[in-house]
């Protein structure tokens, strides 16, 4: 059998990164996507390096040519798509409520949402063809429960759950699956971000885990992977939620 060929999204950082890397140790042919040149295909030569067959295509998410194109030149390079992850987002303007904009507001959804629907949208109009195919969305623990002062975050990342169930229903009698992974806090430059680089906000906040720490990155990674894969061929619809027990309390 062939080896499965993988576009991940969002993948020159964090979870994204650790994706690419965990599919190109299984021997993976992979593209992988974002916005910045020079780090894309810096990562496609890491992971030949690794022995995988990989290329680096540039695209904006929010763009619905260039993901039209992400995806047929995919398909072109390899001659199917078997797996897709769609990672890229941002958590966008943090703050209260009472504080939020338009521009912060349009700018979230644009990337975490549209982004994740125009992804949905081009994959699945290739795997419903070939009959068969796993998606794995990024969503977050702020798409199940509320997060204070993240609110336009946890906003975009309920809808990414929403549409990760509704297109596993309109890919599961054609063998599509579709399911998100939902971190809890990962050890990346966003948690950085959500605790305002300060340290001792940081470790209050990986006090409230029970694990009483981040996951790697590699951690989600390995979830993804096994989503993708047949060890879950009867699994769709769901969101698996990867959060050191935060959300058990």
């Amino acid at each position: 059998m062939n080896a499965p060929v993988v576009l991940v999204t969002g993948a020159l950082t964090g979870i994204g990164r650790a994706t690419a890397l965990a599919f190109a140790r299984q021997g993976a042919r992979i593209v992988v996507s974002g916005r910045r040149e020079e780090a894309g295909v810096a990562l496609a030569a890491e992971l030949r390096a690794l022995g995988a067959q990989a290329e680096f295509l540039r695209a904006d998410v929010r763009i619905e040519g260039e993901v039209r194109s992400l995806v047929e030149q995919t398909v072109e390079r390899f001659g199917r798509l078997d797996m897709a992850v769609n990672n890229a987002g941002t958590e966008g303007q943090l703050g209260p409520i009472t504080g939020q904009s338009v521009d912060n507001y349009t700018a979230t959804f644009e990337t975490n949402v549209l982004g994740t629907l125009l992804a949905l949208k081009h994959e699945m109009r290739v795997m419903l063809k070939q009959g068969s195919g796993a998606i794995v969305n990024l969503s977050s623990v702020a798409g199940q429960v509320g997060i204070a002062g993240a609110s336009v975050y946890a906003a975009s990342k309920h809808a990414v759950e929403g549409l990760t169930k509704s297109a596993a229903l309109e890919g599961a009698a054609a063998g599509v699956r579709v399911n998100a992974v939902a971190p809890g806090p990962v050890a990346t430059e966003m948690l950085d971000r959500f605790t305002g680089g300060d340290e001792a906000a940081k470790a209050g906040f990986l006090a409230s885990i029970p694990a009483r720490r981040a996951a790697t990155p590699d951690e989600i990674a390995q979830t993804v992977v096994f989503l993708a894969s047949d060890a879950a061929r009867y699994l769709t619809g769901q969101s698996v939620t990867v959060d050191g027990g935060y959300t058990a309390q």
